[in-house]
């Protein structure tokens, strides 16, 4: 039996958070700390060997990243990496922390053939050095997620702390785009409120220094996107994804 997977590594998005010191001397009113963040991104790919199978990772509505297989005799693939985000902010906006931005993500089913998909979502905080830190909570990276149990059915067997794993519960059709599994996206406030305060005395004047406690951390989001054919699916998504499911007669998948 000849089982088909397709795999789509999406970039990782990294934003750095960079400090502003505040220097306050006696007797002035106290302002307000401000944060500025940039992001930059890094692009990942991965491999298959299946045929007919091709998917694309959409973002509010423009692709961002697909991998198909092309018609070409050599068994080539046709394939691009693009950058979440990017169909996020308008033209030269810089991302706001505590600000809710659209972020609409939705698979369609850029291959030949009938399919069922799966979305695996990583959100975690690296130090600039790459580094995780276990201190900060990816739930303050807060891509919210929709339709779920309407569409989508979240794997909460296989969830973690950093990882969301999502299984579309009907048949994709070559063509046919998915119900968004995420509609908006918010870097949460929290990640400011964490500061430390150092006072330095020079004859009758205090300075007062505020720093961000988290100066320098990035976040990171992962979307991964797999398919597999809908020919024995239940043994192609056991052999694929290690998933034991049940197919109904009307296509309907349910995880055991």
């Amino acid at each position: 039996m000849k089982k088909q997977r397709k795999k789509s590594r999406i970039p990782v998005i990294s934003i750095g958070l960079f400090a502003v010191a505040a220097v306050l001397l006696l007797g002035s009113t106290i302002g307000s700390a401000r944060a500025a963040l940039t992001y930059y991104s890094q692009t990942y790919t991965s491999r298959v060997q299946m045929q007919n199978i091709g998917v694309t990772l959409l973002e509010n509505g423009e692709k961002v990243s697909w991998r198909d297989y092309s018609d070409k005799s050599n068994g080539s693939w046709n394939e691009t990496t693009g950058v979440l985000l990017e169909n996020m902010l308008g033209e030269g906006e810089k991302f706001q922390i505590g600000k809710v931005y659209q972020e609409e993500l939705s698979v369609t089913n850029s291959g030949s053939i009938d399919q069922y998909v799966r979305v695996n979502i990583y959100k975690y905080w690296t130090d600039e050095n790459g580094d995780k830190l276990q201190e900060l909570s990816p739930d303050l990276i807060n891509l919210n997620l929709v339709n779920i149990g309407n569409g989508w059915v979240a794997d909460e067997a296989s969830a973690t702390a950093e990882r969301t794993v999502l299984y579309y519960d009907r048949p994709v059709a070559p063509g046919a785009v998915t119900l968004p599994f995420s509609d908006r996206l918010k870097v949460e406030n929290g990640i400011t409120a964490k500061v430390t305060q150092t006072e330095k005395k020079d004859g009758k004047y205090t300075t007062i220094t505020t720093t961000y406690d988290y100066d320098g951390v990035r976040f990171q989001v992962e979307v991964e996107v797999n398919a597999v054919q809908t020919h024995n699916a239940e043994d192609a998504i056991w052999s694929a994804w290690g998933r034991k499911a049940t197919v109904g007669t009307d296509g309907t998948l349910r995880l055991n």
